[in-house]
């Protein structure tokens, strides 16, 4: 804590719209992350070594892709993203999300493309919750779910109509990890270098 900064003085009032949550601004370069969930702010917990490697290693992948292709699109760690329903109460905060908008400097990630999870035995509910969430975002096109304990992930793409399809395909250790929203495609293994699993 910062000298003369009371622990009261940092928290969040209770009951917050987005544009409150905005101004209070928790992305002030402190260790906390906060997320706007149905007008209630909550804290994060840091991720464990093993998540932030994963978080890592994909970053490098897809950053990688992108620069090949010199594409307009980019990887963004942490975004805040505003789900459609309940917009002015809520700004989750998936691993990681894409965009192929230019930056804005804003906490709200715009347009996201492909926003990713990295499930941990202690978010679970929060996790599988923020999902559905982000599946009410109108330019969402694929949704991933990492698993922090095995090299298995789950994906979710939207259909040609909009939809969303009730079931996940589900990857293991052997399948490839496909993005057709921004045509990248790497064996899962390869998100998992360096995170101790095999």
């Amino acid at each position: 804590m910062f000298a003369g900064m009371s622990a009261t003085a940092r928290m969040p009032r209770r009951h917050m719209t987005v544009a409150e949550f905005r101004a209070w601004n928790p992305g002030d370069g402190t260790v906390e992350r906060w997320v706007l969930r149905d007008g209630e702010p909550e804290m994060m917990a840091p991720a464990s070594d093993r998540h932030g490697a994963i978080q890592a290693r994909l970053t490098q992948l897809l950053t990688n892709h992108f620069d090949a292709r010199e594409s307009a699109c980019r990887i963004v760690a942490n975004p805040g993203v505003i789900p459609h329903l309940r917009s002015a109460h809520n700004m989750l905060c998936p691993d990681l999300g894409v965009t192929c908008d230019p930056a804005t400097g804003r906490h709200d990630l715009a347009n996201p493309v492909v926003l990713i999870e990295i499930l941990s035995p202690s978010n679970e509910s929060e996790t599988r919750a923020n999902v559905w969430a982000f599946a009410t975002i109108p330019s969402v096109a694929e949704i991933v779910i990492l698993d922090s304990l095995r090299i298995a992930a789950e994906v979710l793409r939207r259909r040609p109509d909009g939809s969303w399809p009730d079931d996940p395909e589900l990857l293991g250790p052997d399948d490839t990890l496909r993005l057709d929203s921004i045509g990248f495609a790497a064996p899962l293994r390869a998100a998992y270098r360096g995170a101790g699993l095999t």
